[in-house]
């Protein structure tokens, strides 16, 4: 057996591809044993069937992870007792406590208010100066906004989230010391805001979870504490990486980019191939992983019981038995069932939410302000080192002139 390969491997180039090295890895097999940061051994699974199961497969548990003389790193080192570190029955137990409050139709209803967001951020930057940054414009302002209406965060806290959940969303290389300083501040943080709504409940979804909490006894304190903290931090994070990588990508593929400003009506079907297309993850990041409960056989290779296995899911996004010319960015692309979300179990719990708001993201941004472009070369875009998502420091865009009420 060949010795295993070290990772993370180089980036790409273009940063919302995957890894060339990677990609390579997929081709002659779509598992292959890999030699981690911290000298430990893991799987990467890159086969879009390969990872589909391991997301899906209760042999590969999420809450071994954390058991006991596990050593988790990046993202992983923080997901402890929350949604993500579990399996079923009790991560089914969780989930259904807020599953109701992210169906699509409560984000249908909640369209009007996200378009009302979105046209009150596109005329502050008409109103602003140009070059205008999308990233702190309207990227982040976007999803924070609307996860903390959900929440019942008092807007004027939001700003305090995003320099935690940078320094939370870390990859491997970050202090662990600075990880448990920046979740302890937002669990502080978090715990005051409950005990706040427990004197003065509101119709938000904190309130709802304490109401479980309380009166039904069905979540334990720190679960409720998590809870809330969680949802907030991926509410937002995800989101407006995924906005400012999909301009990106669109910019680097100025055909895509006429034919939908020439369609508007494409966009919801542009946002699933976008998904698809532009992947999030940086390069040095390593995946939430799955532990082997038993031995398994995946993709034609035998993993004993007790190993990490690491599905890539932006890799296998661009699977070639899954979809035809995948590395090419096509918004006609019939509809595909694309893994951006992850599947199975852990299957994002705010997908919904999220292609609404990408949906209503580009409607705005791509009708209110015409020729919008980016205003830098690629090369020049900046983007934060140690971080699990690759994001970037800010994004400047321009457009022509518009008047002020679009």
């Amino acid at each position: 057996m060949t010795d295993p390969v070290k990772f993370p491997l180089p980036p790409a180039p273009v940063p919302y591809e995957p890894s060339p090295e990677l990609r390579k890895l997929a081709a002659r097999c779509p598992v292959t044993k890999a030699e981690l940061p911290d000298g430990s051994t893991g799987w990467l699974v890159t086969g879009y069937n390969e990872v589909r199961e391991v997301l899906t497969d209760q042999r590969y548990s999420r809450a071994l992870v954390h058991a006991p003389g596990r050593n988790p790193r990046g993202v992983d080192s923080i997901t402890s007792d929350g949604l993500l570190a579990l399996d079923p029955p009790q991560h089914s137990r969780l989930r259904k406590l807020v599953a109701g409050a992210f169906t699509d139709r409560r984000m249908q209803a909640l369209r009007p208010a996200v378009t009302r967001i979105v046209d009150d951020l596109v005329n502050a930057m008409i109103a602003g100066p140009r070059p205008a940054d999308l990233k702190h414009a309207f990227s982040l302002p976007l999803p924070s906004s609307v996860i903390c209406a959900l929440l019942g965060v008092p807007p004027e806290d939001v700003s305090r989230f995003h320099a935690w959940s940078d320094t939370i969303m870390a990859d491997w290389t970050r202090p662990r010391a600075e990880i448990a300083a920046a979740f302890d501040a937002i669990y502080a943080y978090m715990a005051g805001l409950i005990a706040r709504k427990r004197q003065a409940p509101a119709d938000d979804l904190i309130s709802v979870l304490i109401e479980a909490r309380d009166a039904g006894g069905k979540l334990s304190e720190r679960e409720l504490v998590r809870f809330c903290f969680g949802l907030l931090l991926a509410g937002h994070e995800t989101t407006a990486n995924q906005i400012n990588m999909s301009f990106v990508a669109l910019s680097e593929h100025p055909a895509e980019l006429a034919r939908l400003r020439a369609d508007p009506g494409l966009i919801p079907h542009a946002v699933e191939e976008l998904l698809r297309f532009a992947q999030l993850t940086a390069s040095s990041a390593i995946p939430l992983a799955r532990i082997t409960r038993e031995e398994v056989c995946l993709g034609g290779v035998t993993i004993p019981a007790g190993e990490a296995v690491l599905p890539m899911r932006a890799v296998a996004n661009r699977d070639p038995g899954a979809f035809p010319e995948p590395d090419r960015l096509d918004l006609l692309r019939a509809p595909t069932a694309h893994i951006a979300f992850g599947w199975g179990t852990h299957h994002c719990l705010g997908a919904q939410l999220a292609r609404m708001e990408l949906q209503e993201a580009f409607c705005g941004l791509l009708t209110r302000l015409p020729g919008l472009r980016m205003a830098v070369p690629l090369a020049n875009v900046e983007f934060h080192h140690g971080q699990a998502l690759a994001t970037m420091r800010e994004l400047p865009v321009t457009w022509d002139d518009v008047s002020r009420d679009g």
